[in-house]
């Protein structure tokens, strides 16, 4: 299985989860369903071998950009290749670790962020002596680029993590995660870097965020630690470039930051959310009916919280899931057919309602 969208370490099929078995409290209950996948049909693997995730498409529909660990390398380069899979290219400059890549709107330029300014080598991995942790690495920046990989231009500088970002679909604001501030915080910029402007303010991980396609909300995950250990906690790993991704939950909120509502309550590790193209619902990956927490499947939620539906049945993993432009196909990773202990492969599937 691969990080929670942009962070999920790689190999993490060889860490033990128990930390994230907690029991759910679903906020909706989930409706009945046979164990069949009956939204998806004609799935596709796309790719075969190493780690590759976060898979999304361009706004014509020709493309996907995504991350893979591959080739020997130690750790993530972005990459692009045709919605069938062919025309596979290295389009980040191989030094450091790179995450969260996405098109512009106008196919002209790539968003990904890297760690290569700070030092060509990948960074470390988390130690996880301390439990299961994610590493917040400061020297990740967010970068844009060609798409062939040329004219790096750099566009966030302050000292700190900078990453986990996407864009609008009118190509205008730029949403990401950043710990310029102190906490790990959602910002918006123009696309050019400029105006840069925090969107929350609660101690604890806000992330993985993704406008709505009408540009007016913002959908991401969240944890905010409530009890006086629990902020202890949070602090003292962060202090060490850390978090602890345990639980999880999916909030909602206004493109400028305000009407902030949370739309699930499962206690749960949720991750990966994308809106549907309605603008209505979200789809999202969650561990919430697996007691030991490793089983991650995808799932549809309405805005409100409502209408929770399960989506994906494989018995390991499924994430990272976007639809196409016009909604007909969706791209997923999955860690289904894996070869190897630990492989993730990007999938295609025509969605059905």
């Amino acid at each position: 299985m691969k990080r929670l969208a942009c962070l999920f370490p790689l190999g993490i099929l060889t860490v033990t989860l128990v930390t994230l078995g907690h029991s759910p409290a679903l906020h909706s209950s989930v409706a009945s369903s046979p164990q069949t996948e009956e939204h998806l049909r004609n799935i596709k693997q796309l790719t075969f071998g190493g780690e590759n995730a976060e898979a999304y498409f361009s706004a014509d529909g020709r493309k996907l950009i995504f991350q893979s660990t591959r080739d020997g390398r130690e750790c993530d380069q972005i990459y692009t290749m045709n919605v069938d899979g062919s025309g596979v290219k290295m389009i980040s400059n191989g030094t450091g670790r790179t995450t969260c890549s996405y098109f512009f709107p106008n196919l002209g330029r790539v968003l990904y962020s890297s760690t290569h300014l700070g030092k060509t080598a990948c960074p470390s991995r988390p130690d996880f002596s301390q439990g299961y942790v994610w590493a917040i690495y400061p020297s990740y920046d967010i970068f844009i680029a060609r798409p062939n990989g040329s004219q790096i231009q750099q566009l966030t500088k302050t000292p700190g993590y900078d990453a986990e970002a996407t864009i609008s679909a009118n190509g205008k604001k730029i949403v990401f995660t950043s710990m310029r501030d102190g906490d790990l915080e959602i910002y918006t910029m123009d696309a050019n870097g400029r105006n840069v402007r925090r969107l929350t303010n609660e101690l604890g991980y806000d992330g993985g965020p993704f406008f709505s396609p009408d540009g007016k909300q913002i959908v991401y995950r969240a944890h905010h630690p409530q009890t006086e250990k629990d902020k202890s906690d949070y602090q003292s790993l962060l202090k060490d470039s850390l978090i602890r991704p345990s639980t999880l939950e999916l909030r909602v909120m206004n493109a400028d930051g305000s009407n902030k509502r949370q739309i699930t309550r499962n206690g749960k590790a949720n991750f990966a959310p994308y809106f549907f193209p309605d603008g209505k619902r979200i789809i999202f990956s969650s561990n919430l009916n697996d007691p030991k927490g490793r089983d991650f499947d995808l799932y549809k939620i309405n805005i409100d919280g409502l209408g929770l539906e399960r989506i994906t049945f494989n018995d390991t993993f499924d994430g990272f899931p976007m639809f196409s432009p016009n909604g007909k196909q969706i791209v997923f990773a999955s860690n289904r057919n894996a070869k190897a202990r630990g492989e993730t492969n990007v999938f295609i599937a025509d969605w059905l309602e």
